[in-house]
């Protein structure tokens, strides 16, 4: 590790976050394994939010694959820069943000991450995102309810 991910290491811990995600894998019954660059991989995590291949907390990368899945060297870039976000706005300040963003995202472009700053300064592309491209409000709203109605209705 270089001296700064040490730094984003400490902080990450200080600011709770790492904590949090540590916390999470458990309650999500994921195996933590330390990875690159500071990072820890939560895998076979079992509840069912977020809708994600990955998602980080702080230090810690959750998925509900296999530690295989992080074999993927773009994709471990995209989540530490997500473990540097948390870093440079204090921890937790950045779950509120970034549903901000998903909302933000989704209103211009129908995918919640196209338009996110946050995993736009992550990278999209390395993370497996395509980005859309903006449109009319109401082509987003229509996407919407015709997602809604097209779900199974009930037990």
């Amino acid at each position: 590790m270089t001296g700064w991910e040490r730094v984003k290491v400490v902080g990450n811990f200080v600011n709770l976050t790492t904590l949090v995600g540590l916390a999470v894998g458990v309650i999500g019954r994921a195996r933590v394994s330390r990875g690159p660059r500071g990072l820890y991989f939560a895998n076979g995590y079992k509840l069912g939010f977020p809708i994600a291949g990955a998602f980080t907390i702080g230090n810690v990368v959750l998925s509900k694959n296999e530690r295989t899945y992080f074999d993927d060297a773009a994709l471990v870039r995209h989540e530490e820069r997500h473990s540097w976000q948390y870093f440079c706005l204090l921890g937790l300040p950045l779950f509120p943000l970034y549903v901000v963003g998903v909302v933000i995202s989704f209103l211009l472009t129908g995918d919640p991450a196209s338009r996110n700053p946050f995993e736009r300064l992550a990278n999209l592309k390395d993370g497996g995102y395509v980005e859309r491209p903006i449109q009319p409000i109401g082509k987003t709203v229509t996407q919407a309810f015709s997602v809604l109605r097209s779900r199974p209705k009930g037990p």
